[in-house]
């Protein structure tokens, strides 16, 4: 059985989404090197122990997960059910029971629907793909199919803005977007360093493109080790998954 957070979030009926945790009850004789569910192939893990967790996670979905490969861009790809693995950062679906995933550990992910249920889109948000537009790239995407003209978001647990330490260059990068970015950094514990607020940053790029309704965005990843992997906080660790569908009945 496998530990998941369901969002809070006022998504249509026939929207479904859940974000899983390192919480797991292992099987007898289980080796996971990062001791919990990771679902990442990338991070060292036994190849065994990885699929065993995605078989676990499997029960709870309608459809396998169509799994990216991340690379902290911008891009955002359509999924579908014959979807073979893409390189980008954001996966979107109009077809019921088609699972769009992201994985993370820090990255802020970002749960995207309109208000009809006609689209669902999730995000792997770090500062790089936040500062490149994906957020962005992917609300335009999804506008184009959505059957009305409000979407909705939810912000899943990332690293907390107590915790999130990066450059002057970073900081530029966001203010020089936007000087209202300004907002969501507070000075770090030496010259130069500043604390970024990932929650406050994806509410700021949501808010720009017409994205009113923002929930979650309170869960902190690195300070919380009994839960969530955080590659900040461990290094070599595990991933977590950010999940989102429409469900098969789905006559949308």
């Amino acid at each position: 059985m496998i530990d998941r957070i369901v969002p809070d979030w006022p998504a249509p009926a026939n929207i479904s989404a859940m974000f899983t945790t390192r919480n797991i009850q292992p099987a007898a004789g289980n080796r996971n090197s990062h001791a919990g569910l990771n679902l990442a192939s990338h991070v060292d893990d036994d190849p065994l122990i990885v699929q065993q967790n995605r078989n676990q996670l499997r029960q709870y979905l309608p459809d396998s997960p169509r799994w990216l490969t991340q690379v902290h861009g911008s891009r955002a790809v359509w999924v579908d059910p014959d979807t073979q693995t893409f390189e980008a950062d954001a996966a979107m679906s109009r077809c019921p029971g088609v699972v769009c995933a992201v994985l993370v550990a820090d990255c802020l992910p970002v749960l995207l629907c309109d208000t009809a249920g006609s689209v669902v889109g999730i995000v792997h948000a770090g500062w790089r793909g936040l500062a490149g537009g994906v957020i962005e790239n992917t609300l335009g995407e999804l506008r184009k199919y959505s059957r009305s003209e409000q979407i909705i978001a939810w912000l899943g647990p990332a690293i907390g803005p107590q915790h999130f330490e990066v450059g002057n260059e970073v900081r530029e990068v966001f203010v020089g977007h936007d000087r209202y970015a300004a907002r969501a950094f507070l000075p770090g514990k030496e010259h130069g360093k500043w604390y970024a607020n990932l929650f406050e940053l994806a509410r700021q790029r949501l808010s720009h493109v017409g994205v009113s309704q923002v929930y979650g965005g309170d869960i902190c990843t690195f300070s919380n080790p009994e839960k969530f992997y955080s590659y900040r906080r461990d290094g070599k660790t595990g991933r977590m998954a950010g999940l989102l569908w429409m469900n098969p009945s789905s006559d949308v």
